[in-house]
């Protein structure tokens, strides 16, 4: 089979495992198994927790002993049980803790179908730039299939999702078997010590001031990232028994509607080098933040309605612009801030800051956001999604004031082209 059919299939399968629960489990966790807003939040944090530190040791399995292949087709494997576990538990501790193992197997996947990829991609002599986008796009692709699917067969109260997704996970391992194999390292990259495979040689850059605000800003903002994934569809559902809305996309189909964000996604990701060329990351991560405004606010105000709909279809289209702009921006910030030696190290300390420590303090933040302002079963959504608004409005004023953008635009357009 050509590889690069072969690579498609391997990301669409990879990101429709996730899109099967990642939008709509917290609806199933609240509505079917009465789970309450921290505990909501303690399932979604299992990804954080598993983003500090299982990406970093399993690229360093994958390095030295099992062909990062192999070890696909295993963590898929584990993936495909803990999710069939998944299904039947009913405890808030128990599925905290089965979803941290599926996420401790799952979350490290994301990087080794990149390095899978690029292997692949250059063992074929085909150039991994121009290649790769147009490959890991269909993982994008695959998200939003999974979404729909769930959503069009009105599954997002059920476990039927968990069981997708298992299925998704189970059929990925055995495909993953037709990939070419691909030997361990055998260079001198063998030798390095754990603390330098790890990346917390990176720690070196919090003795500089800049990457000190750099980086709590990057925890900060990672704090938010994940919010509108773990309640936005229980928000959506929230209208159910409004019966002027009853017929609306918003309550019929809640999860196609939230898909939108990821088609968003891959609009704006076509923009940020534009940006960065006239405006500078400092100001490109500026418009991030105020559209993590935008989008909070809106959702405080938008419901069903025509207009409230489209305010909602507006918080949607903004996310894509949020998502984007922070995480391509600051990665090349800090591509541009530190030095060749340490730069790969300094990329894992954004993405630990950002998606671990950052993601699970927001999350286990939010939940407590949501259970106070929950009085029995009822949500004041509304006032909710203006602390989140507030929140990230505040920071983007200090991050203004205090954030000095020492690269020049010109240094900018350079790092990018």
């Amino acid at each position: 089979m050509n590889t690069k059919l072969q690579l498609k299939i391997i990301f669409f399968l990879q990101f429709f495992i996730w899109g099967s629960w990642l939008i709509t489990l917290n609806y199933y966790l609240e509505h079917q198994l009465n789970f309450i807003g921290i505990e909501v939040a303690s399932v979604y944090g299992s990804m954080a927790i598993a983003s500090l530190i299982m990406p970093s040791l399993l690229g360093i399995v994958a390095d030295r002993w099992i062909p990062a292949n192999r070890l696909y087709v295993l963590c898929h494997l584990i993936g495909a049980i803990t999710l069939i576990i998944a299904a039947s538990v009913t405890s808030p501790l128990m599925m905290t803790i089965v979803m941290l193992i599926h996420c401790l197997a799952f979350m490290p996947t994301i990087a080794i179908s990149n390095s899978i990829s690029y292997s692949c991609l250059n063992s074929q002599g085909l150039d991994v730039i121009t290649q790769f986008p147009g490959i890991r796009i269909y993982g994008t692709i695959g998200f939003i299939v999974a979404m729909w699917i769930v959503s069009f067969l009105k599954l997002e109260a059920s476990n039927t999702q968990l069981y997708i997704a298992a299925a998704g996970s189970l059929l990925l391992s055995l495909y993953s078997l037709t990939l070419p194999f691909i030997s361990t390292s055998q260079n001198s990259d063998k030798k390095r010590s754990l603390i330098s495979s790890l990346g917390l040689d990176a720690f070196v850059l919090f003795k500089q001031p800049k990457m000190v605000i750099f980086f709590l800003f990057a925890a900060f903002l990672g704090g938010i990232l994940q919010i509108t994934n773990t309640f936005g569809n229980s928000f959506l559902h929230s209208f159910d028994d409004i019966p002027e809305f009853k017929d609306s996309l918003a309550i019929q189909y809640p999860a196609v509607l939230l898909s939108i964000s990821q088609i968003s996604e891959v609009i704006f990701i076509l923009f940020v080098p534009f940006f960065m060329k006239r405006l500078g990351i400092k100001y490109v991560m500026l418009i991030s933040i105020f559209a993590w405004v935008a989008r909070f606010g809106l959702f405080a105000y938008g419901d069903p309605s025509p207009f409230g709909f489209v305010l909602l279809l507006l918080s949607m289209i903004v996310y894509g612009c949020a998502f984007d702009f922070y995480n391509i921006s600051g990665s090349m910030y800090v591509e541009k801030t530190v030095s060749p030696d340490i730069r790969n190290s300094a990329q894992g300390l954004f993405m630990m800051m950002t998606n671990g420590i950052g993601a699970y303090l927001g999350t286990m933040a939010s939940g407590f956001v949501v259970d106070y302002y929950t009085s029995g079963k009822t949500v004041n959504w509304h006032a909710v999604w203006l602390v989140f608004s507030g929140y990230a409005l505040v920071l983007a004023i200090v991050f203004m004031l205090i954030f000095k953008n020492e690269h020049s635009n010109k240094e900018t357009a350079q790092a990018i082209n």
